[in-house]
């Protein structure tokens, strides 16, 4: 199975695509999609949604996993981050994926068995996770690879 994993955001958005088989997983790409700061909301959600539709046209995931949110004390931020996770939802809807989200407190649990863990425990397990020689950089490419592993280990509990 193949699972692209999104940490969405406005100005940077994160994607990892994994592959699972036989409860194994195997890097296939990741990276980040950066819109300018200034730069009129409506473009930037415009962007995301080429960019994300360009990355799912070329790996050919067949499953999306979303990191859900968490209310931060920031409104306008936790909306724009919003309305970039929507597009990214609408993006893997288009191209037929089935799409399952998970708050970042499940995504911390089934890595590393903690609810709380910080960001290094988080990249270094993803490290280990995927048999990589260093930790996956920036934190967004690192968490949307967590979120599909996370995708991968709660498919094999489900079979």
């Amino acid at each position: 199975m193949r699972i692209i994993g999104i940490d969405p955001g406005t100005g940077i958005l994160g994607f990892g695509v994994i592959d699972s088989t036989r409860g194994k997983t195997r890097l296939v790409t990741a990276g980040v999609i950066t819109t300018p700061a200034h730069t009129p909301l409506d473009e930037r959600l415009e962007e995301i949604f080429d960019g994300l539709t360009a990355i799912i046209a070329e790996t050919k995931p067949d499953q999306m996993s979303v990191e859900k949110l968490f209310f931060s004390r920031n409104v306008t931020t936790a909306i724009s981050v919003a309305q970039a996770r929507g597009v990214a939802m609408l993006t893997g809807r288009k191209a037929s994926l089935p799409i399952a989200e998970y708050t970042p407190n499940e995504i911390k649990q089934t890595l590393t068995g903690y609810g709380n863990a910080d960001k290094k425990q988080m990249q270094e397990m993803v490290r280990l996770q995927l048999g990589l020689a260093e930790a996956p950089k920036p934190d967004d490419c690192a968490d949307a690879l967590a979120t599909a592993i996370t995708h991968a280990m709660m498919s094999r509990r489900e079979v």
